[in-house]
């Protein structure tokens, strides 16, 4: 028996530079400088940007919290106590050859219940950057 497959439209890059925005907005409300990473649902790095003022590293912790939150689907807030000594994925940041960071800050990006990608942001403390992280994707749900 053949099942039909329902397409799901891809994450655009418009649709990206569309939560980058959100993000940096929510940022910028509650005055902290950060930066933005957007991956499609290949890990493929769609948009991006670093505020002037942000620290050099959040760009690559933005980058490595989207890819952590696209490989296993989840908030990389919902992760932090996994890695954690006794954690069910306690070895796993040392295990694999991949830039995870466990830091929360990464959410992924879902369309009619698919991944279609994910949203990283550093530069400010874990809880912040969820934050933004969260509203960005709320955002763009609204849309």
């Amino acid at each position: 028996m053949n099942t039909p497959t329902i397409a799901t439209a891809p994450l655009t890059t418009h649709e990206a530079e569309a939560l980058v925005e959100a993000a940096r907005a929510a940022a910028e409300a509650a005055g902290v400088a950060t930066a933005v990473s957007v991956l499609d649902a290949g890990g493929h790095l769609l948009a991006f940007r670093r505020d002037d003022r942000a620290v050099l590293i959040a760009g690559e912790t933005s980058t490595r919290k989207a890819f952590t939150a696209l490989q296993l689907n989840t908030p990389t807030a919902d992760l932090v106590d996994a890695v954690q000594p006794g954690g069910l994925f306690h070895t796993l940041p040392t295990a694999l050859d991949r830039p995870l960071l466990f830091i929360a800050g990464g959410v992924p990006v879902h369309r009619d219940g698919r991944l279609i990608g994910a949203i990283g942001v550093g530069g400010g403390a874990p809880d912040q950057d969820h934050g933004f992280a969260t509203a960005a994707v709320e955002a763009l749900t609204r849309r």
